[in-house]
This record gives C-alpha cells, sequence and structure tokens, in this order.
C-alpha cells in the first residue's frame, strides 16, 4: 500500500483545545510524589514500631541494614511501577519524567542495596565475633532465601553498573535494553528473601500490605506490559505502508492498520515500535507521530543513528508492527498560554511537526540545524504556517557561528519570556535551551520538555 500523496502532509488549522482539562501542569507529578514519600515514611514507621532501643556498634549497623533493607525492598515496586506504562502516569507525569524518576530512583536503590548488605554483614560479624567474609558466607549458605537474595544482589548492582552514563555511552539501546530487564528477575527473587528474614514484615497487615504492592505491581506490569500490547496487535493490526526518505539519513515509516482512531493518539505522543523482522522484532524502540494521527495511518520519522534505525530505514511494505502506545505527555493537555513556542532540533523535531498543526494560539516553530540539507519537513512545514498563520524559522550553523542560544532565541522571537515553550531535542541541546529561557524569563512551568535519550 502507497500512502496517497494527499496524505502525506495533511495542512489544517489549528485544533480545538481538548474538552477535558487535566489538572494544572505539574499536579499529577506533585501527588504521585508525594504518595511515594508517604510511603517510604510508612516504611520507616515499621522499623520505629519494632526497635525499642539501641546500644552499641552491632545494634547501630544492623538497624541500619534494616532500614535500607526495608527502604530497598519498597523502592524496589515503585521503580518497577513508574515504568509499568499506566495511563493515569503516562498523560499525567509523562514518559520523559517518569524516565527521570526511574533513573535517579534506580540509583538510590543500588546504593541501599549496597548498604543493607555491608551493615548487616558487619553488624553480625561484630555480634558473633568473626570476620566479615567468614559471616557473610555463612549468612548465604545458612539462611533461608538468602542464595536467591544474593543473586538478586549481584543482578542490582549490575544493573547498576550497566546503567552508568559511561558504560550506557558503550551499549546499543537494545543491549542496555535486555540487561536491564533482569531487575524483574532481581525484585521476584528478592521477594521471598523479605518475607523469610524480614524482621518487621512478621505475620499481621504490613505483611499483607507488603504481598499486596509486590503482587499488585506484578499485576499492573502483566496488564499494561503484556496483556494490553498483545490485544491491541490483534485489534490493530499494524503494518508498513511506505518508507520514504526525508533528508541525509532521516526516512518517514507511514503505518496502516485497522481501527486506527481507536488508538486516540494525540499529536505529541509515541510508541513503541517492533518490526517484526529477524532484525528488529526483539527491540521496541519509542517514536513519536511526526504528524497528526490519520484515520488511514499513522507516520513516524527516524532518523540513522545506528544500527537499529538503519534496518528502520530498509524495511519494505507489509512488514508487520508490534506497537505499544500512545505514551506522553507531551501533547495540547499542557497548554495555557496564547502565545506558544516549538523549539526542536534533529530528530527532536518530529513531535513538534505534528504539534504545529494542531495546537491552537500564535505559534512559532525554531528549528535548530546545522546546515539548510538537515533541515526536516521545511515544506510541509511552510505549507502549515500559511494555512493557520504560524511562523516557522530557522536556526543554522555551528555551535561558534549561532553564538549563544538565548540571545540567538531572543533575535528571533523578541517577546519570549511571553511564551509557552515545547522543547525536544539531543540532551546537550535541550539542556542549554532550558537555561536560556530561564534566564529569558520564561517560568519553569511554561517549558514542556520531551528528551529523546530514554
Amino acid at each position: 500500500m502507497t500512502v496517497p500523496l494527499a496524505h502525506r502532509a495533511r495542512p489544517a488549522g489549528p485544533a480545538r483545545r481538548p474538552a477535558r482539562r487535566p489538572l494544572p501542569p505539574g499536579t499529577t507529578a506533585l501527588v504521585v510524589r508525594s504518595v511515594i514519600a508517604a510511603g517510604a515514611v510508612a516504611v520507616l514507621a515499621l522499623w520505629w514500631r519494632d526497635t525499642e532501643r539501641i546500644a552499641g556498634p552491632a545494634q547501630w549497623l544492623t538497624g541500619a541494614g534494616r532500614i535500607s533493607g526495608l527502604l530497598a525492598g519498597y523502592a524496589a515496586p515503585v521503580l518497577v511501577l513508574l515504568m509499568a506504562r499506566l495511563p493515569f502516569l503516562e498523560r499525567g507525569v509523562g514518559a520523559d519524567r517518569l524516565a527521570r524518576w526511574h533513573a535517579w530512583g534506580g540509583r538510590y536503590l543500588v546504593g541501599l542495596v549496597a548498604v543493607h548488605v555491608l551493615t548487616v554483614v558487619w553488624g553480625y560479624a561484630l555480634t558473633d565475633g568473626r570476620g566479615l567474609i567468614g559471616e557473610g558466607v555463612d549468612i548465604v549458605l545458612h539462611w533461608p532465601e538468602m542464595l536467591k537474595a544474593g543473586l538478586a544482589t549481584l543482578l542490582m548492582l549490575g544493573t547498576g553498573l550497566v546503567s552508568a552514563r559511561a558504560a550506557r555511552r558503550r551499549l546499543s539501546h537494545e543491549t542496555w535494553y535486555y540487561l536491564h530487564l533482569g531487575t524483574y528477575l532481581a525484585v521476584a527473587l528478592g521477594f521471598g528473601h523479605q518475607l523469610a528474614t524480614g524482621a518487621d514484615l512478621g505475620p499481621g497487615p504490613a505483611r499483607l500490605a507488603w504481598t499486596a504492592l509486590y503482587l499488585g505491581t506484578a499485576l499492573l506490569v502483566g496488564w499494561y506490559r503484556l496483556a494490553v500490547p498483545w490485544l491491541r496487535d490483534r485489534r490493530h493490526r499494524l503494518t508498513v505502508a511506505e518508507v520514504r526518505p526525508e533528508g541525509p539519513g532521516v526516512v518517514s515509516v507511514f503505518l496502516t492498520g485497522h481501527r486506527l482512531p481507536e488508538l486516540r493518539a494525540e499529536p505529541g505522543q509515541f510508541f513503541r515500535l517492533q518490526f517484526q523482522t529477524r532484525a528488529l522484532r526483539w527491540a521496541a524502540n519509542p517514536y513519536s507521530l511526526s504528524a497528526p494521527a490519520h484515520p488511514q495511518f499513522l507516520r513516524f520519522t527516524v532518523k540513522d543513528l545506528g544500527a537499529h534505525s538503519a534496518a528502520v530505514a530498509a524495511l519494505r511494505p507489509g512488514t508487520k508492527v508490534r506497537a505499544e502506545g500512545p505514551y506522553g505527555a507531551f501533547t495540547a493537555r499542557r497548554h495555557r498560554a496564547r502565545k506558544v513556542l516549538l523549539l526542536g532540533a534533529g530528530v527532536g523535531i518530529t513531535p513538534l511537526r505534528a504539534l504545529f498543526e494542531t495546537l491552537p494560539g500564535e505559534v512559532t516553530l525554531v528549528q535548530r540545524a546545522r546546515t539548510a540539507d538537515d533541515v526536516l519537513f521545511r515544506a510541509e512545514l511552510a505549507q502549515v504556517a500559511a494555512r493557520r498563520g504560524a511562523r516557522v524559522l530557522e536556526l543554522l550553523g555551528s555551535r561558534a557561528q549561532t553564538g549563544d542560544l538565548g540571545t540567538a532565541l531572543a533575535r528571533l522571537v523578541p517577546d519570549l519570556a511571553r511564551h509557552e515553550v515545547y522543547l525536544c531535542g539531543p540532551a546537550r541541546f535541550s539542556e542549554d535551551a532550558v537555561r536560556a529561557l530561564r534566564a529569558a524569563g520564561v517560568r519553569r512551568g511554561r517549558i514542556h520538555h520531551e528528551s529523546f535519550e530514554l
């Protein structure tokens, strides 16, 4: 199937604002953080309730081990839930922010696990008058569920190592992703250890609540990460309709299928796509819609950043596709101000291209690129801008040529501080842009940011 030319760029006036208004920006995130913090306080209350007094180094160390173990046991399912694709989190908080919370919490979890192991072994070694190594071996070999706990600890620490920034740069997204899946096994193995040896989780309400947290997490992950994508795959039966070059190393992939409007995909959202070929079927990578969803097709635009994206460019029409989504809160639901700036660089222009066609208000789009050949969707954007009376601007050149980003933006958009900003691009560009926008007087709550480094 070839996508009709009339459908390739579907210029239209700005869409109506969504009828169902979300909570004010940041409210859902604040509520979620507050609930997580309240859970952590409740976990600490378990230790406080069961601790009469602490005397001597051994008790201080074992007390620290109990606290760190409880907090690690609580953090593990919470981190899994953050990435469980729960719809209210994806829409209310946003996949980008959830990923950052997950990354930060993962480092926190690995630290807690390390502290737990060290302080428990050290504390019991002092109590028993033994060396650390001998005490550690005795605990692992003779305590219930400790062999599983030891394996869980190794998996957690290993995941922490491969997720460190220096190691992550050396791994492909697919390799890192599959190594990261080991944390699910680690969480499952650690659960039995917590119930078997957790002094604060004896029979009673605390054990029931703990079990409910873990089992509930498993059910939600099973439903939203496995069952829902499978059911949607059966219902929509997505296939590749066309792959079209857009620029140097950039292609647009058009997908067709059944009942596409039922997906309710919004401009600015993304899907995780698994192309069913030998080279790509085991990787689910995130791709933003690069045009508003059409009743007959979905369009995604992919830049050649490695072996995976290069293989996507070689896809043939008729290739089956499994899709998870739509995900993300980088949509018109965040829109509040009359004036809007869409600021993008590289492949980060893709969700902005879809938003440019649909956001209400006075919209200006600025695309950052090194050369004119690197600018994407120039003709489409000009056509949409002319139809809806919006502005399209280009900021071309190297960093040395364009100079300070804030100065350049102020020159292109003189009343910058009065704009609401949707920002998407590489990490370094986005960091510079946020600093420049804040220095120009744009309030933090008016800067909506999406990263392509999830």
